[in-house]
């Protein structure tokens, strides 16, 4: 039902207008079953990725967007971004995902998401989230209470020239090429890399870049 309408039926007791982004149709179609069976939710629709939902946001306005982080195409917290940047309250974004790293917990939460929970979650913890949030209430998943309470910020972890080797890498340098440019060995720029895997909670270049770019570091 990825990008449709759930239903436009109404019912007397419905309290939250609820969308569903997730780019796993087991997983959608699991969420929108589950709410749809809380009497005091109703899903107006669900979409596979982070460009469908905004469209489907737009288009249904609902209370509460649960929301994906890591999807092909518009990822979510690219999405939650770009949703703040129309408004900054209306809908609320809980982020249901798999992904614990701080870098994924803090990016969602720095683009703008109400909540945090990981997909292994309780049912009735989702729930309590979203009737939680819509009520102005925090619904925060305890890794990301962790986060909050560290400070952690990996922008001020990587060195001088862990952020060059990053810079160039970014700018579709070889490890080979890096290394000539800032005139160290090969083997240097993958010990560099692998530590900058580490601070950003990645494991390829593809992936740091991308990181990299959402921190405003390249």
């Amino acid at each position: 039902m990825s990008g449709a309408d759930a239903g436009s039926g109404t019912v007397e007791d419905v309290t939250v207008r609820a969308v569903v982004v997730d780019d796993h149709p087991v997983v959608r179609d699991g969420l929108v079953a589950m709410l749809g069976a809380d009497p005091g939710i109703e899903v107006v629709g669900s979409a596979e990725d982070g460009s469908e939902g905004l469209r489907l946001i737009e288009r249904t306005d609902p209370d509460i967007v649960l929301m994906d982080l890591r999807m092909p195409g518009t990822g979510g917290t690219e999405a939650i971004r770009r949703l703040r940047s129309r408004d900054r309250e209306r809908p609320r974004v809980l982020v249901l995902t798999t992904y614990d790293t701080d870098r994924d917990i803090r990016g969602a939460l720095e683009a703008g998401a109400d909540g945090f929970l990981l997909k292994d979650a309780r049912r009735e913890d989702v729930l309590r989230a979203v009737h939680d949030l819509t009520a102005g209430r925090p619904a925060l998943a305890a890794a990301a209470l962790a986060v909050l309470a560290s400070g952690r910020d990996p922008r001020r972890e990587l060195s001088a020239r862990e952020i060059e080797v990053l810079r160039l890498v970014a700018d579709g340098c070889t490890n080979r090429a890096v290394g000539s440019r800032l005139g160290i060995g090969e083997a240097t720029v993958k010990t560099h890399l692998g530590h900058v895997y580490e601070k950003l909670g990645v494991t390829d270049r593809a992936s740091a870049v991308r990181t990299a770019w959402e921190l405003g570091l390249v």
